[in-house]
């Protein structure tokens, strides 16, 4: 192998594993491309796990893979330790992949589920490393506000990453929170976690999701972590609209679903994300 750190056993036993060599894998956890006799493989580990922190993401996986609408790589090896994936050779956008992804992101969101929350009742996961309570509820604005916003915003200030006046504007979002997070629509399937990074394009020009935070929720949440950090075309958007029209005003409401993942990086980095999120919440409380 070319890599020095010892990879988990249970993970690469009896794949007859030639060489490991360090890939990009985001912040969390520590990427390998596995040379097989059957070809390559991904594996991403993490020697000090959160708990579930895996498990979560590989029942995300299946569940998207399930319902047949978007390309997600299967999950070949599960462990506390780690995934092994299908490896997708990246590519290249073309004029093709972006009406595809809108098309194939509406029919994801038309798979609906018994409650706001996690899949199969589960009450724990995670936005990156930092831990969601996924408590089911039949309302998505008590979930949103409850499950998100409140103890994200109360985690922010406890470790100085946003003035603690933002939890003033919680309260008074908090009270405007069925306005704020628009028509009532079924819980959804969601990727949870959607920002340019999280989409790949393969050689072929096919769309694949990878790195999931799923659960049942409202879509626009995926649909305003799409435009946070850019990496999606207009014709996505357009082909989604098109396959399935987004409520009236949903694009003033992408402030309110960014808050989440600006107060989840804000935590995690520090910056200017604190500020963002302050801002934000000052925009949906005017």
């Amino acid at each position: 192998m070319t890599t020095s750190a010892p990879l988990p056993p249970a993970l690469v036993e009896g794949l007859d594993v030639r060489s490991a060599t360090p890939v990009h894998g985001g912040d969390i956890a520590r990427a390998y491309r596995l040379d097989t006799p059957d070809g390559p493989l991904f594996l991403k580990t993490r020697p000090d796990p959160m708990p579930g922190l895996f498990e979560r993401e590989a029942a995300g996986l299946r569940a998207l893979r399930a319902t047949g609408t978007v390309n997600v790589p299967e999950v070949i090896r599960e462990d506390p330790q780690g995934l092994v994936l299908e490896w997708i050779d990246v590519g290249h956008r073309t004029a093709a992949s972006e009406p595809d992804l809108g098309v194939r992101l509406a029919a994801l969101h038309r798979v609906h589920g018994p409650a706001f929350g996690g899949l199969e009742g589960n009450r724990h996961g995670y936005l990156g490393s930092q831990p969601v309570d996924l408590t089911p509820t039949d309302r998505w604005a008590e979930f949103y506000v409850e499950r998100r916003v409140r103890p994200l915003a109360r985690r922010a200030v406890e470790l100085g990453r946003v003035d603690p006046g933002v939890l003033r504007l919680v309260d008074r979002a908090a009270a405007r929170a069925d306005e704020l997070c628009g028509p009532v629509e079924p819980p959804t399937l969601l990727h949870g976690d959607l920002w340019g990074g999280n989409r790949l394009v393969d050689r072929q020009g096919r769309n694949w999701l990878i790195d999931p935070a799923v659960y049942w929720g409202h879509r626009e949440v995926d649909l305003a972590m799409m435009q946070l950090f850019g990496g999606f075309g207009d014709a996505v958007y357009e082909a989604y609209e098109e396959a399935h029209p987004l409520g009236p005003g949903w694009r003033d409401r992408v402030p309110w679903y960014q808050l989440v993942p600006l107060l989840v990086h804000a935590i995690l980095f520090g910056g200017g994300y604190g500020r963002a999120a302050y801002d934000a919440l000052v925009t949906c409380c005017r």
